[in-house]
């Protein structure tokens, strides 16, 4: 009944549905680029790498991680792990996709302040995360066994998440605007085309975490208003 109450429907859904939206156009996008070359005829990796050394980021190492569009960069071991279709393609979106998380490498290399501060959050969304809602809905049921204040710590715990959220936006837009500065900078992207491709991909990318806010920020509203005393 959590998930189908009609406030959930009313505020929630409308934000899921957006989400879903965002990954699907995502998808659409990156398969699209996919299929298009790259001039310079480099991989992901050797892409990733690149834009590391260009754009003054740290010695990083660069490696191959299972998944689709796993990739991410981890600060704490300085390493870019890159799903096989971006790190081994030599397409846009690999390059696109690439380079992004390359710009992660050089945000901790110039001390962005943002990235340190997801970082810092990383393990307090963990924890919060996993037991948010059943530590809410332990207050909702025994509210009147004098336990309802369980709610207020559920409600906190994933203010966490929406926190992180908030952080993640500016984070993931500045990785890619120092992405596409030194692609553009360098030539590893060298026509419009390729251009257009890799602002498509990044472009779409962008909304999922827009859609994440969005969503985790409805969320928090419901739990607000469905609280019981």
């Amino acid at each position: 009944m959590f998930f189908f109450h009609p406030l959930w429907l009313v505020i929630v859904g409308p934000a899921l549905l957006f989400a879903l939206w965002a990954t699907a156009r995502v998808k659409i996008n990156f398969n699209k680029y996919a299929k298009v070359g790259v001039r310079s005829g480099m991989t992901g990796a050797e892409a990733a790498a690149a834009v590391v050394r260009a754009g003054g980021g740290p010695d990083v190492t660069i490696e191959e991680y299972p998944g689709f569009l796993s990739d991410h960069y981890d600060p704490r071991s300085k390493t870019l792990r890159l799903s096989p279709d971006v790190y081994r393609g030599r397409s846009i979106s690999a390059i696109a996709v690439a380079a992004h998380e390359a710009g992660h490498s050089i945000q901790d290399a110039k001390n962005y302040a943002m990235l340190g501060i997801r970082s810092s959050l990383v393990p307090v969304v963990m924890i919060g995360s996993n037991a948010w809602m059943w530590i809410f809905l332990a207050g909702v049921f025994f509210a009147g066994s004098g336990l309802g204040w369980l709610q207020d710590v559920g409600i906190i715990l994933f203010a966490g998440t929406v926190l992180f959220q908030l952080v993640t936006l500016p984070v993931e837009f500045d990785a890619s605007r120092r992405a596409k500065a030194v692609l553009a900078t360098t030539g590893i992207v060298s026509t419009q085309e390729e251009a257009k491709g890799v602002e498509k991909v990044l472009g779409a990318a962008a909304m999922t975490y827009v859609a994440g806010l969005i969503t985790a920020v409805a969320t928090l509203i419901y739990l607000l208003m469905i609280r019981r005393d």
